[in-house]
């Protein structure tokens, strides 16, 4: 996601951070760069017209020209039009009292509209509300059936009538059902078609105007590009949306779209769909996406991620096993479970400041971690307390049962061991030691990497590693100033 514009970007802020003062000339040089960039990731022109025009203005300004580290101005002035370009959202959901609130849910046939009304269901039981599907799509075979699969997949009740051909009815009949089963919110998931025609659109308005809906969600495929904005255009002419749910965010998509639908559409994205499990459904911030956009990470989606699938009381305890290496294969197998639940391994990286380019070209299977599962599943309650009673012979049992070598089954146990070890190593240090480890080991401070000044440190970290400093620089030119 954002490779190309990621890249881009760090090229412009990279010749403009090695130049001791930058130009109008410099800065209009780059912007010819990030323009290029923009409309092959299928921006729409206008927004990329806007945004040239924006950054171009504040960046010739004596801001950024008398700075002496223009790169690092000229990041803060991108993000902020970023930010400016996709925001402000408001990822609540209003509700009303009494209930239920009523979310209709629109969208064209392909787009994962019925899957995202799983999601969103799941993600408002997270919330503490009771939410009621309504299969309302009566155009698509086997779409009912999606819905009903899905609700048993969430654990979410489910309104349909099969015999019922009328969407008008049933979502009305839906609603007065949720008032006698005391549901709080229902989701209406309406029938979607392959293109946009007036019969679709006079039933959604019919629809609308039965139930009288809080809000109006329109989903969008963003591998389309300026399709997606388009089709939210049209939606929005005819039924005043309150939001866009961008879905396959986590695809090879450009990111146009993102980039795009607000300034078109005057609507705010609300949700990203982020992968095919039922969790991967995220509120949309447009600081964060900015972030990822300039390579600086997403540091407080990680952590949500984290805090969502770690209990607090879990996290202590496995601090306390892994400080007196007590820390066993069942508790490794655990953690790695929640860890995969989080998401795909080359995205949850890719949160991390700096990861994402380098994870540009670096395929990482999850089959691997398949393999792990299966090995450590192989062994005996008493093998995977204490890895240390794995001779060859074991080893050998281990592969056979898991299909995999004996190699890997040893590989397994030593990249185990290592890490248990330096853990325990880690546990007896003062706080200055563990941070001399973890400045040794690369580590950067991550609560530095939220907003505006992150991409600074970046920035600086970037140019302490193997490129001159920006402190080099200003002492070089004050000695060649010397010299004169």
């Amino acid at each position: 996601m954002f490779d190309s514009l990621t890249e881009k970007f760090s090229t412009m802020f990279r010749n403009l951070s090695g130049k001791g003062k930058i130009s109008e000339a410099n800065i209009r040089d780059a912007m010819r760069e990030v323009r290029t960039a923009l409309l092959e990731a299928d921006v729409h022109f206008d927004v990329v017209k806007k945004f040239m025009d924006d950054v171009t203005q504040k960046a010739v300004g004596t801001e950024v020209l008398s700075s002496l580290e223009p790169g690092e101005q000229m990041i803060k002035i991108v993000f902020d039009e970023l930010v400016g370009l996709m925001g402000p959202v408001d990822t609540s959901i209003y509700f009303v009292d009494p209930g239920p609130a009523i979310i209709m849910m629109c969208g064209l046939q392909g787009s994962g509209k019925t899957t995202t009304c799983g999601k969103l269901a799941l993600y408002l039981k997270n919330k503490g509300k009771n939410p009621l599907l309504v299969a309302a799509d009566l155009q698509r075979p086997a779409a009912v059936d999606q819905l009903t699969v899905l609700s048993e997949q969430t654990g979410t009740a489910i309104y349909k009538e099969p015999d019922n051909k009328n969407a008008v009815q049933v979502c009305r009949n839906s609603i007065a059902f949720a008032r006698r089963s005391g549901r709080d919110v229902v989701i209406l998931d309406t029938a979607g078609r392959l293109h946009i025609d007036a019969p679709l659109m006079d039933e959604l308005k019919q629809v609308k105007a039965a139930v009288q809906p809080q809000q109006i969600f329109l989903v969008v495929d963003a591998m389309v590009g300026q399709d997606a904005v388009n089709s939210a255009k049209a939606f929005n002419e005819q039924l005043e949306l309150d939001g866009v749910v961008l879905t396959k965010f986590d695809s090879d998509t450009r990111g146009g779209a993102a980039l795009s639908v607000k300034t078109i559409t005057g609507k705010p994205i609300k949700f990203l769909g982020v992968g095919e499990k039922l969790q991967a459904l995220e509120e949309f911030h447009p600081d964060r996406i900015a972030q990822r956009m300039l390579g600086m990470g997403d540091i407080l989606t990680l952590v949500e991620k984290a805090q969502a699938e770690f209990a607090e009381g879990e996290a202590a305890e496995l601090e306390e096993k892994m400080s007196n290496a007590t820390f066993t294969l069942d508790d490794f197998l655990k953690q790695m479970r929640s860890v995969r639940k989080m998401g795909p391994m080359k995205s949850i990286l890719g949160l991390l400041p700096g990861i994402g380019g380098m994870l540009k070209d670096i395929e990482i299977p999850e089959e691997q971690l398949d393999k792990t599962e299966a090995m450590i599943q192989s062994m005996t309650k008493k093998e995977r307390q204490d890895p240390d009673v794995l001779d060859g012979s074991r080893r050998r049992r281990i592969a056979r049962g898991s299909g995999t070598r004996a190699e890997d089954v040893s590989k397994l146990i030593r990249g185990f061991t290592t890490a248990r070890d330096m853990a325990k190593r880690m546990s007896g240090m003062s706080g200055g030691s563990k941070l001399k480890m973890a400045q040794a080991m690369g580590s950067m401070d991550l609560s530095k990497m939220a907003g505006p000044a992150g991409a600074a440190g970046l920035l600086k970290q970037k140019q302490r590693s193997g490129r001159v400093s920006t402190e080099d620089r200003k002492k070089n030119r004050q000695k060649r100033m010397r010299g004169r």
